[in-house]
């Protein structure tokens, strides 16, 4: 198994309308599916050979003309670098003509959706496609690094009434991986309540357990967070990693 059929597929949505971009992204993320957003057609073509074999769902209502949507769809069918993408549309647009241009004459793997159905019907069917094309690969949850992301750190107080402070260095919905400024002296397997998350300006509280220390880091612990906390708090965590993807993808140089 190769690391990206484990990682899974990068997915990207280019020139998402603002309610897949401020909500089905993180429905994506909390169902582990990798997603970005993009406004550059260019550097998503890059993005498509950087990441070969992700996945790009393309708003062909805004950005250019539908015409040349077309065009830019079969260059990068075309391209040696790129033709191992797996592209879909989203449109509000419902001519069957356009829809068969798209579904039969350029054998579009990840389909045409129809926006107008809504929000969750079309989230349901885009969850579909990832999954007919194996996007999740075997991880069960997404994780973010956020190293260098000051605001994101982490505090509880033992029964005892040590006070422990850390950065967090990664995150995902399960756990989160901290330095603390102290040496801690807890034990594996030992539980811990009333942990504070701070993701920025969002406050999360939860519980946890101590999972160990990393191995190839010293000082830094793996704490396992309370698996049914809160939906809100999911929540945030999971809007939390997909701004930290989009920066770092952001940040890419390619």
């Amino acid at each position: 198994m190769g690391q990206s059929d484990f990682l899974g597929k990068k997915i990207f949505f280019l020139y998402p309308q603002s309610v897949i971009q401020d909500e089905m992204l993180d429905i994506l993320i909390m169902s582990g599916f990798e997603s970005y957003a993009s406004c550059d057609p260019q550097r998503s073509r890059s993005l498509l050979a950087h990441f070969p074999g992700s996945i790009m769902f393309i708003n062909i209502d805004e950005g250019m003309p539908e015409e040349k949507w077309e065009a830019y769809i079969r260059e990068i069918q075309e391209d040696p670098k790129t033709q191992g993408s797996r592209l879909g549309i989203l449109s509000y647009n419902t001519n069957p003509v356009l829809m068969e241009k798209y579904l039969m004459g350029l054998s579009l793997p990840c389909g045409y959706i129809q926006l107008k159905l809504g929000l969750q019907a079309s989230t349901k069917i885009i969850l579909s496609a990832l999954e007919a094309n194996e996007a999740r690969g075997c991880r069960k949850y997404i994780r973010a690094f956020c190293e260098d992301d000051q605001a994101s750190t982490m505090n509880f107080k033992t029964p005892e009434g040590a006070l422990y402070y850390g950065k967090i260095l990664d995150i995902s919905s399960a756990g989160i991986a901290v330095r603390f400024d102290k040496p801690m002296d807890l034990p594996v397997n030992a539980k811990i309540p009333g942990i504070q998350l701070r993701l920025r300006s969002s406050l999360i509280m939860t519980d946890g357990t101590v999972a160990g220390k990393r191995s190839d880091e010293s000082g830094v612990w793996i704490i396992l967070l309370n698996p049914s906390m809160k939906t809100h708090d999911k929540l945030t965590i999971h809007h939390y990693i997909k701004s930290r993807l989009q920066i770092s993808m952001d940040r890419l140089k390619i």
